[in-house]
């Protein structure tokens, strides 16, 4: 498998290179926002490790335009770690982050659970079959796609393990906690705003008339359960 890695110092760029060469993986470099783009047009990859702060072209707006192409695991830096840095590249299409400075192993054990096959989706819904939500949304875990009226919607990998943990149980109302737990694993260190923003992305590409909350309900002060009711019930 290729890894894009997109870093502008070359000191950290060659130990995620060294690490990810022990693991087996092929590598390309680019050292600027602009490169970025150019390896990923001409020689694509199976996942991009993407700094947030790059010169000539930003880290978010070379994960706007990757993101708008394909749906391709995208793991950001962040140097501070901070929450505006974090949501704004999850707002971006990440799917996720490590904070610098990191560790290569724990940079390594996220590469590793985003190309694994999506056996925590097929878990996160139960027998692995098909689910479907109000009628008109399907998901699929063998495929990692969620479907709207039979034609799939463009969802990052974390935001379809959210959605279909939601839709494994649909009348059960999930913790931000639990939700990070069952979809996203034990060692995920995210932010509570970490699991608003991908239902926010999600209600964004769900959203339709009479389900402008794209399914997916508010318990305030708790978390978020499935909508799958006839608006005219909720009126």
């Amino acid at each position: 498998m290729r890894l894009l890695i997109v870093e502008d110092e070359p000191a950290i760029a060659e130990v995620v290179v060294a690490y990810a060469a022990r693991e087996g993986y092929e590598t390309l470099w680019a050292a600027d926002g602009e490169a970025a783009m150019s390896h990923w047009k001409s020689e694509g990859a199976d996942l991009v490790v993407l700094d947030l702060m790059l010169p000539k072209l930003s880290g978010l707006e070379v994960c706007r335009r990757i993101r708008a192409r394909s749906s391709v695991p995208i793991v950001m830096l962040t140097a501070r770690g901070s929450e505006d840095d974090v949501v704004a590249g999850l707002d971006a299409g990440a799917d996720d982050y490590v904070g610098k400075p990191f560790s290569p192993r724990v940079l390594m054990a996220r590469i590793r659970a985003h190309l694994r096959p999506a056996r925590e989706s097929r878990e996160a819904v139960g027998s692995g079959g098909l689910v479907r939500v109000g009628g008109r949304i399907e998901v699929d875990p063998q495929r990692v796609e969620i479907r709207k009226d039979g034609s799939a919607v463009p969802v990052t990998r974390s935001e379809f393990l959210v959605f279909s943990t939601l839709a494994s149980r649909p009348v059960r109302t999930w913790s931000r906690d639990d939700i990070i737990r069952v979809a996203l694993g034990d060692d995920y260190e995210g932010f509570d705003r970490t699991v608003d923003t991908y239902v926010k992305n999600l209600r964004r590409k769900l959203a339709e008339p009479g389900h402008e909350n794209g399914w997916i309900r508010t318990v305030y002060g708790f978390g978020y359960r499935i909508d799958d009711a006839d608006p005219e019930e909720r009126s």
